[in-house]
């Protein structure tokens, strides 16, 4: 199956690396404007340059997403530089695997102010210019906002924001022909992964019944259908895209 995103103005966060630099190389290779958004100046310029070895064009900015005015700033920016904006991807994420009593409280906001905040902060700035367009919001959760995790609870408990964000927002935002999805990628071959313990990560892999960790195309191309007309009547979900992992 195949889309065309011609004409299409695509914002991915934590496009620089992993998941979010696939979806930004599959929606440029179906024609989409894409706008990455990165943590640093540093990263954004690496991913450009190696979207230029590609022979792909892409723009990248690098706000503070735990920062609502900066967000907006950029959203602003690109919206007044194309006239429009379709498609939002809220990607940007850090994981966390320490036992609550190491945790920090400044390392909990943290990834609060990352995984949660951030994408309701992008959402926010988004959604006039998505109203215009009927566009789409997807946002990234993940399998441990189904079954928890052993370790880390605050990445698990700002997934579980992020779905409640996105099938709330989907119920608002219908009237305006807005559609907002998510998708529950399981244990995928990106850095995030594999700087996780390997006694947390080997075990996960061998209960999944395909066999094998899922790759980063394999959760960009269910961005693809999620933004695409051919999923013109589903709002509201997450999907999980994990070998049929669930505990």
């Amino acid at each position: 199956m195949d889309f065309d995103f011609t004409n299409k103005v695509v914002i991915v966060t934590g496009g620089t690396r992993g998941i979010g630099f696939e979806t930004v190389k599959a929606f440029k290779e179906r024609n989409a404007t894409v706008v990455l958004f990165g943590s640093k100046k540093e990263t954004v310029d690496k991913a450009i340059k190696e979207f230029s070895d590609l022979n792909l064009k892409v723009e990248g900015y690098y706000p503070n997403l735990s920062n609502y005015n900066e967000v907006n700033t950029a959203v602003s920016l690109i919206a007044s530089k194309y006239g429009h904006i379709d498609i939002i991807i809220n990607n940007a994420g850090m994981s966390a695997s320490k036992p609550i009593e190491q945790t920090t409280i400044e390392e909990y906001n943290s990834l609060i102010n990352v995984n949660l905040n951030g994408v309701y902060y992008m959402c926010k700035a988004a959604t006039p210019y998505l109203k215009k367009s009927k566009g789409v919001i997807l946002n990234t959760s993940s399998v441990v906002s189904i079954c928890g995790q052993t370790s880390g609870i605050e990445y698990p408990a700002s997934k579980f924001g992020v779905n409640g964000l996105t099938l709330s927002l989907a119920r608002e935002l219908a009237p305006f022909g807005i559609r907002v999805n998510a998708v529950a990628p399981g244990i995928t071959n990106t850095d995030m992964v594999s700087s996780l313990p390997k006694e947390m990560i080997e075990p996960l892999i061998k209960s999944i019944p395909l066999g094998r960790m899922g790759e980063p195309r394999d959760i960009a191309n269910a961005f693809l259908f999620l933004a695409s007309d051919m999923a013109s009547y589903i709002t509201g979900e997450v999907l999980s895209v994990d070998g049929m992992k669930r505990v």
